[in-house]
């Protein structure tokens, strides 16, 4: 399976924002210009897929003086594998998971192989959330790493994380 850029961006988005916010102890705003130089990525590019986290309720923008961006869920409360459903155009591994027609479809057992190793994959992404990527000292890795000022935070280096979530199916998340 292979994410979009567009799907890598907004988890290094979220990414940043919860670091940001363990860095400085509260929520803080940052720019998408800051984010897309902490990362060397295209602040247009990165626009977009902001402007999707805000109408998905991840983000809250403000606009304006003073204005930027920050999470707006708890970092607990934002699993991966939801993230990666909302963001991707399409998780179709082959032409026939979509409407695409393919001559051997009747007799053909690739389709349900393909597709029990997405559910599994996305099985996987559904047991993390952002707190656990964020848990266990990888934090102020992440902090130094994007340039982010340290300390402040919860002691330990990340918040709690909010366990591994198994079971998770696209409409529990």
């Amino acid at each position: 399976m292979r994410l979009t850029r567009y799907t890598d961006y907004a988890l290094r988005t979220l990414l940043y924002l919860g670091a940001q916010d363990l860095g400085t102890g509260a929520p803080r705003q940052a720019s998408i210009g800051e984010i897309a130089r902490a990362y060397g990525i295209s602040e247009n590019h990165l626009t977009k897929v902001v402007h999707q986290l805000g109408r998905l309720g991840l983000v809250r923008t403000t606009r304006g003086r003073g204005g930027g961006l920050r999470l707006a869920l708890p970092p607990g409360e934002i699993v991966i594998g939801a993230v990666v459903r909302q963001t991707e155009e399409d998780l179709a591994l082959v032409e026939c998971f979509g409407s695409g027609a393919c001559a051997i479809t009747p007799a053909c057992r690739l389709r349900h192989v393909l597709g029990e190793a997405l559910d599994a994959f996305l099985a996987v992404l559904d047991r993390y959330t952002l707190a656990d990527l964020l848990a266990d000292g990888s934090a102020p890795d992440l902090m130094r790493l994007l340039g982010l000022p340290e300390g402040g935070g919860r002691e330990g280096g990340g918040p709690e994380p909010a366990g591994h979530r198994i079971g998770l199916s696209a409409g529990d998340a």
